[in-house]
């Protein structure tokens, strides 16, 4: 690739990704989220914990004469607490989505998972290194609403690396499997003593 070129994108991939710590002649080439099945779950669920916590609120507000005033502000006080619950797991929910993101620049590959606000994990995978990439779809939801488990296999220790939930498109594993091809090609060879 032209040398101005490789600035040009480095400065792009600077500027969009800005917490990404990038080498002097590196580009971020491909980024990959969860598919947006995974968001639509998390609103989903959303809405249907609070609707019925508001459908509570309205089954207590309809019986309140047959229910005390203490017994009200218990239920009150424990509707207030099963919103302010699906509220929260709303936001923790967004945040471990947004969490999760997997970065293949013209050098390495960079995949941060996080599974819970305190368990995160950040891999990064030199692509010379790595072997295999494949993008594996089991059953029916998965073929429906395209979304599976993107695969990166490394050379040596057959350690495998996967992002589940991802909608990667077959034109964009070709290219990643380019990549891979082109830094093997253009990688020092070693030699033999």
């Amino acid at each position: 690739m032209d040398e101005n070129l490789a600035k040009i994108r480095h400065e792009r991939s600077k500027k969009d990704f800005p917490g990404l710590k990038l080498d002097d002649d590196e580009y971020v080439e491909y980024f990959f989220k969860r598919a947006k099945i995974c968001l639509w779950v998390i609103f989903g669920a959303t809405f249907i914990g609070l609707v019925i916590v508001l459908l509570a609120f309205l089954f207590v507000l309809l019986n309140q004469s047959s229910i005390d005033e203490m017994g009200r502000n218990f239920l009150f006080i424990m509707l207030f607490a099963l919103l302010a619950a699906a509220l929260l797991i709303w936001m923790i929910s967004l945040k471990i989505y947004n969490g999760n993101k997997l970065y293949i620049t013209n050098k390495r590959v960079m995949q941060m998972v996080m599974n819970s606000p305190v368990s995160t994990s950040i891999n990064i995978i030199d692509l010379e290194s790595v072997e295999d990439a494949s993008f594996r779809q089991n059953g029916f939801l998965q073929k429906m609403f395209h979304y599976g488990t993107f695969r990166l296999a490394t050379v040596g220790e057959e350690t495998t690396y996967s992002f589940p939930y991802s909608d990667i498109t077959p034109e964009e594993l070709r290219g990643v499997t380019e990549l891979i091809t082109a830094a093997k090609e253009n990688a020092p060879r070693k030699k033999n003593n």
